[in-house]
């Protein structure tokens, strides 16, 4: 059984920037004309949306997207990508691509030295050809690629999977990659749901420590975690069979169909089973959140962060402990927590102990123990 460390970590956050102030007043303008066809018909009248609220919601003022074209128009109210041909990259690839370069170059690799990619993200932009094996094309790297997913924890659940692969010796290098294309599944007509999500693309790399070799710098994986519970309350219906449902099956009506949550039950049912998820695994190594400087938690939102952390410590805990990257990026699902990582592991000792935890739909969460080098 090898030691294993994360040798490489690579964010690319995409340069166009939506404001909270931008996206009401774009989701309010298509409100008032959706309303006056609804007094019309004697229908309920939808609410307006607010950037205060976003931000007692949530925590977000502001998400970067990959094309900010049509997003804020209110009679499309969602990105602008055009369609590329089957024999040029496609979008998520490059993406994918743009933060594995990063993260292999941080790890002081080739692409050639990496034998496995797993494309892991909450939202896939086909089923076939494989995104991982587009960008093992991309990129030059060896052996194999595959794609999975597991909502909001697929960074962290890809992490667990290339972690015991290397520690059992069955692969050498992994590229982990999570480009996470959010704003083109998003349903900007949701009051709910409009303000949440913002995309961004991590990476990391997983490889084997070999005996008596020393990584300053670099992360040991000490144990890897995942866990699931069936819950509706975050959902997306948007599949192959959505078609079939429909009187014209070439007439998609998206209506129903793209991601939705119960936010309150979310914030409850989560936050309890994120502590507990932390307080046991972090038992299980003989450890207290308070042996553990730093964590890097899913950047959902703000609040719930703060009261999961507030529960596993008794008391308030602050950016040094456990950094945001929330309020300027939005929910970047899978990426959330990495970018988080990436930006703060700088300053760490080593024998600083710190913990990656990641939660959301399934329910899922994941978790990884690491430790610096």
């Amino acid at each position: 059984m090898h030691r294993v460390i994360i040798s490489g970590i690579g964010a690319e956050i995409p340069k166009p920037v939506i404001t909270n102030e931008d996206l009401v007043a774009s989701f309010n303008a298509w409100v008032d004309t959706e309303n006056a066809r609804r007094q019309a018909a004697g229908e309920t009248l939808l609410q307006k949306s607010d950037a205060d609220f976003i931000v007692h919601a949530s925590g977000v003022r502001a998400r970067h997207v990959i094309e900010r074209e049509g997003i804020l128009d209110p009679t499309r109210m969602a990105p602008r990508i055009p369609a590329r041909p089957d024999d040029a990259l496609s979008l998520q690839a490059e993406f994918g691509v743009a933060s594995a370069r990063k993260a292999i170059e941080h790890a002081d690799l080739e692409a050639s030295d990496i034998d496995l990619v797993i494309c892991s993200s909450s939202h896939q932009q086909r089923p076939y050809p494989a995104i991982a094996i587009e960008m093992q094309e991309a990129l030059g790297t060896r052996g194999a690629g595959f794609d999975m997913g597991l909502g909001c924890s697929s960074a962290a659940a890809a992490l667990h999977m290339a972690v015991n692969l290397v520690r059992s010796g069955a692969h050498k290098r992994i590229l982990v990659t999570t480009p996470e294309i959010i704003t083109g599944h998003l349903n900007f007509r949701d009051r709910q749901t409009h303000f949440i999500f913002g995309d961004a693309s991590v990476s990391m790399v997983v490889e084997g420590l070999a005996q008596g070799e020393k990584r300053p710098g670099r992360f040991e994986v000490l144990d890897t975690r995942i866990w699931t519970q069936m819950s509706n309350n975050i959902r997306t219906n948007l599949g192959y069979h959505t078609r079939t449902a429909q009187d014209d099956p070439y007439m998609i009506n998206l209506e129903g169909n793209l991601i939705k949550q119960v936010g309150n039950k979310v914030f409850k049912e989560v936050t309890v089973a994120g502590h507990k998820f932390i307080v046991e695994f972090l038992a299980e190594h003989g450890l207290t959140p308070q042996a553990v400087r730093r964590f890097w938690l899913h950047q959902a939102n703000a609040r719930m962060n703060a009261m999961i952390l507030k529960l596993a410590f008794g008391h308030d805990v602050g950016h040094d402990r456990a950094p945001m990257v929330l309020e300027r990026l939005g929910n970047t699902a899978g990426a959330g927590a990495i970018i988080a990582l990436s930006e703060n592991h700088a300053d760490m000792k080593p024998g600083d102990f710190g913990l990656i935890c990641a939660f959301g739909a399934g329910y899922s969460i994941g978790g990884a123990l690491i430790r610096m080098l």
